[in-house]
C-alpha cells in the first residue's frame, strides 16, 4: 500500500484517480479551496473529501509516497511548496498515469474532438464482450462507477489523450507523457488559443504526439482530416499507419442503420462525426482483440458519452439535445448532424460562448457557418465568464458578422434567454443547446417538461 496526497483534488480527473487509488486499498489525501458536484459528492462516498477546504502544508510529511499535482494548483501553492523542499516525488495527473502503465499496453485516443466519444465506444464494446481493460477518460460513462479505473493485472490500459497543459510546474500537453503502443487521432483543429498562440504551435503538439508513439506501434487517423494527413505522411517514426472513414450507413425513419455484410444494424447515435467517430473505435477494438462482428453486436446499443449529442427529452413532435460542442468544427458538425437525422424538423441551435478560445474575439472567425444548418441559430455568453476570464467586452454585432448568418440571435442575459426558450412553439421542432457551460444557470429541468409535453 501507498499513500498519496492530491493537490487540488477536486478536479474532473483528478477526484476520479484518487477514488480509483483508494479503491486499490491506498491511503489518500488532499486538498482544495473549492470542490463542487459530482466531484464534492463522490468524494464524500469515498470517504477522502478533505475538510476543512484549503491549503495545509502541515499535510505534507515525508511518510508520503508522492504528491499528485492538479491543474488547479498555483505554482506557489504552500503545499507544493512544502513537498518540493521535502524532495517528494511530485507527479501531475498524466505523468502517474503514463508511471503506472510503464508495462501496459497503452491505447491513446487523441484529437480536437471525439475523443471521449470514442473511448466512450471502445469501453463499450470491451464491457459488452466481458473483456477487462484499465482506463481513464474524460466523462462519466453508463455502466462504469468512476472514470478511471487501475487494476494489477490488465493487459491493456485506454487513455483519452488530452492536449491541455499537464499541471503549473509541468506545461506539456498531458498526452506527449503516455508514448502509447497503439494511437488514434481524430482530428486537428487549433483550440486552447490561452495556452497555444498560433495554429502552428497547436498542430505541432500532435506532430511531437505522433512521435512519441513506440516503434513498431499503431496510429489509427481520420483520413478525411488534410492536416493530420500530411502529419501522418511526414512522419520518421517507424509505425503502422492505418487510415479510417466515415462507415457506409443510411437513416431509415430516423434511425441510422450501419451497412454491413450481415444486413442493416440500428444505431442509438447519429451524425456523420459520431460514424466516423465509430469506424476508429472499431480499428482500435480490433487491434484489441475483437472482432468486427462482435463489435458491430456490441455497439448497437451504445447510446453515447455524457454530454455528447445526449437526448435530453423527447415529446410527440419534438426534441431537446445537448452537446459539449464548443469548439468550431464541432459546432459546425453537431449541427450538421442533427439537421440530417430531422431533416423535415425545424433546428434550433442555441451556443454558450463559455471557453477562453471562444470568448477571444479574435478567434470568433473560426466560428463563420459554423450554425449554417440552423434554423434559428441563437449564440449566448454571460458578460461576467468575460470578467472571470479577463477578456474584452464582445459586442453582439461582432458575433453576427464572425457567425455569417442573417438570422442569428444574441443573448447577454440569462433570464432574457430563458423566457425566449420557454416562449418558443417546439412543434415538429428540435432544440439542440451546444456547450460546456450552463448558459447563466438555465433550468433544465423546466425546459425538459417544455420539450416533452409537445
Amino acid at each position: 500500500m501507498s499513500k498519496y496526497h492530491f493537490i487540488a483534488i477536486g478536479g474532473s480527473a483528478m477526484h476520479s484517480l484518487a477514488i480509483a487509488l483508494k479503491e486499490n486499498g491506498h491511503e489518500i489525501t488532499g486538498s482544495d479551496d473549492a470542490i463542487f458536484d459530482p466531484s464534492l459528492t463522490q468524494l464524500e462516498k469515498a470517504g477522502i473529501c478533505p475538510e476543512p477546504m484549503g491549503w495545509f502544508p502541515e499535510k505534507i510529511n515525508n511518510r508520503l509516497d508522492a504528491v499528485i499535482l492538479g491543474m488547479h494548483a498555483k505554482k506557489d501553492n504552500p503545499e507544493l511548496l512544502a513537498a518540493q523542499k521535502m524532495g517528494l516525488p511530485i507527479y501531475s495527473y498524466p505523468e502517474f498515469i503514463a508511471h503506472y502503465a510503464l508495462h501496459k499496453t497503452r491505447v491513446v485516443i487523441g484529437g480536437s474532438h471525439g475523443k471521449t466519444t470514442i473511448s466512450a465506444m471502445v469501453l463499450h464494446v470491451l464491457n459488452y464482450h466481458q473483456k477487462p481493460v484499465d482506463f481513464m477518460i474524460g466523462a462519466q460513462l453508463e455502466g462504469f462507477e468512476n472514470s478511471v479505473c487501475l487494476s494489477e493485472n490488465n493487459e491493456f490500459i485506454i487513455l483519452e489523450g488530452d492536449e491541455y497543459l499537464s499541471s503549473p510546474i509541468d506545461l506539456r500537453p498531458k498526452f506527449h507523457h503516455y508514448k502509447p503502443q497503439i494511437a488514434l487521432i481524430s482530428g486537428i483543429a487549433w483550440d486552447h488559443v490561452n495556452v497555444f498562440m498560433t495554429e502552428e504551435d497547436y498542430n505541432h503538439q500532435f506532430e511531437i504526439f505522433i512521435e512519441s508513439i513506440t516503434a513498431g506501434g499503431v496510429l489509427v487517423f481520420n483520413e478525411l482530416d488534410d492536416t493530420l494527413g500530411k502529419m501522418v505522411a511526414d512522419t520518421q517514426n517507424t509505425i503502422r499507419k492505418e487510415a479510417y472513414n466515415i462507415l457506409n450507413h443510411t437513416v431509415r425513419s430516423g434511425v441510422t442503420c450501419l451497412e454491413t455484410d450481415e444486413g442493416p444494424i440500428p444505431l442509438a447515435i447519429f451524425g456523420k462525426h459520431n460514424l466516423s467517430n465509430l469506424s476508429g473505435a472499431k480499428w482500435l477494438c480490433q487491434l484489441i482483440g475483437i472482432d468486427e462482428d462482435d463489435f458491430y453486436q456490441a455497439i448497437s446499443s451504445f447510446r453515447g458519452a455524457s454530454k455528447r449529442l445526449e437526448r435530453l427529452a423527447r415529446g410527440k413532435t419534438s426534441f431537446l439535445f445537448k452537446d459539449f460542442a464548443h469548439a468550431p468544427s464541432k459546432v459546425k458538425a453537431t449541427t450538421q448532424a442533427v439537421k440530417e437525422q430531422f431533416p423535415d424538423f425545424k433546428l434550433v441551435a442555441c451556443l454558450e460562448l463559455h471557453t477562453y478560445s471562444s470568448l477571444d474575439p479574435s478567434f470568433l472567425v473560426h466560428y463563420q457557418n459554423s450554425l449554417e444548418k440552423a434554423d434559428l441559430p441563437i449564440v449566448f455568453y454571460d458578460p461576467e465568464a468575460l470578467k472571470i476570464k479577463n477578456r474584452t467586452p464582445i459586442q453582439p454585432q461582432e458575433i453576427i458578422d464572425a457567425m455569417g448568418h442573417p438570422e442569428l440571435m444574441v443573448f447577454t442575459d440569462p433570464q432574457l434567454l430563458k423566457v425566449f426558450l420557454m416562449e418558443q412553439n417546439y412543434h415538429n421542432s428540435v432544440l439542440l443547446m451546444m456547450s460546456s457551460g450552463n448558459y447563466g444557470g438555465l433550468d433544465w429541468e423546466e425546459l425538459k417538461v417544455k420539450i416533452a409535453h409537445l
